[in-house]
């Protein structure tokens, strides 16, 4: 039920166009999410129920009012293509849309061919022609003109201009706008750390790792993500430029990215908690300093175990037993095992060695 980072060009491009006067009419695929995108994939995608869907669509809009304005007089608007694909009948569907294309068309279509060798169904097939319903309903509905997307979806949008065309003659305006699918120095996707995708929900990926996820950021790369995911000056950016070419160690242009893209997706004040939870891993902060935000945030990401308050009580009220708490942890097998522990150096609270 999220965006992920990798999912970030386009929505920073329609964020760039709103800022300069055009309204965005962002698109969710309630209704194609039901069948699935064969652009840039393998193998067949799996299918999603409509409680599901709709669910994601709700999640997705409230993420993007992070990177784009919902209200005022250039107010994004969110639609959603279940709202005429679900009511769309098959017979209207081949009379309106499919006549005005060829299967040669279609094959021609890198996400079809890419495909065909190791089979597509005709539910993926036929997807390059509901994304083109799309755009000509964007067009009759909002005066859509651009549609804009990453670079896998070339072939899908051509298709609805050209669509747009046969329907309201070519005269009728319909240009496409593609974004470069963004890659690592290494060639990797961008996108993932060690652990998977970056996601955009806090649920997912704590402010912490979405913090730290941009934080480690290769130097080679750094520049090129300023100037792709942040509004920072030229100006700011090159000076930024300079501190990496000077400095590297220092990681301000790291730090620079990772407050601007923290703070704009989760606010304020889980980025001063992501910064402190990093001092406390990184920088020697502690325990003690760390706000409520951060705790909560140490927490989620962290390994913990919970033990019963009463498994671990000492002699007197309010004492906890070291060594019973090192047993009911499962740190230690026994309490024989658990004093040599400590005998050893091998127990530290809040970065103090007991023992």
């Amino acid at each position: 039920p999220s965006l992920h980072v990798g999912n970030l060009v386009p929505v920073m491009g329609l964020m760039h166009l709103q800022r300069q006067g055009h309204r965005p009419v962002v698109l969710v695929g309630g209704g194609t999410g039901l069948i699935g995108d064969p652009s840039g994939r393998t193998s067949e995608r799996q299918l999603a129920s409509p409680e599901v869907v709709a669910a994601n669509t709700r999640a997705i809009r409230d993420q993007l009012a992070r990177f784009m304005d919902f209200d005022g007089p250039r107010a994004a608007i969110m639609r959603d293509n279940a709202d005429w694909l679900t009511t769309l009948g098959s017979i209207e569907f081949m009379r309106d849309v499919g006549k005005h294309f060829t299967i040669n068309y279609m094959l021609q279509k890198e996400s079809v061919k890419a495909r065909l060798e190791g089979g597509i169904s005709y539910t993926e097939f036929s997807y390059m022609l509901l994304q083109a319903y799309d755009f000509l309903e964007l067009w009759r509905r909002d005066g859509v003109t651009l549609q804009v997307g990453g670079s896998d979806q070339w072939g899908n949008i051509t298709a609805g201009i050209e669509l747009i065309h046969r329907v309201a003659g070519t005269g009728a305006q319909g240009h496409a706008l593609t974004l470069p699918l963004v890659t690592t120095s290494s060639g990797a996707k961008f996108g993932k750390s060690e652990t998977g995708a970056v996601w955009l929900d806090p649920n997912l990926t704590s402010p912490y790792k979405f913090y730290q996820f941009w934080i480690n950021t290769d130097d080679r790369d750094v520049s090129r993500y300023l100037r792709y995911f942040t509004l920072l000056s030229r100006d700011e950016i090159t000076a930024l430029d300079g501190l990496v070419a000077e400095q590297p160690e220092r990681r301000e242009a790291q730090r620079a990215l990772a407050r601007e893209m923290t703070r704009r997706l989760h606010g304020a004040v889980a980025l001063q908690a992501a910064e402190e939870v990093s001092a406390f891993y990184f920088g020697g902060l502690e325990p003690a300093a760390l706000s409520a935000e951060a705790l909560a945030q140490l927490h989620t990401d962290a390994p913990f175990v919970e033990v019963a308050e009463s498994a671990v009580a000492g002699e007197s009220a309010g004492q906890i037993d070291v060594l019973k708490l090192l047993t009911a942890a499962g740190i230690a097998s026994s309490n024989g095992a658990a004093r040599r522990l400590l005998e050893q150096g091998g127990v530290s609270v809040n970065k103090r060695k007991l023992g």
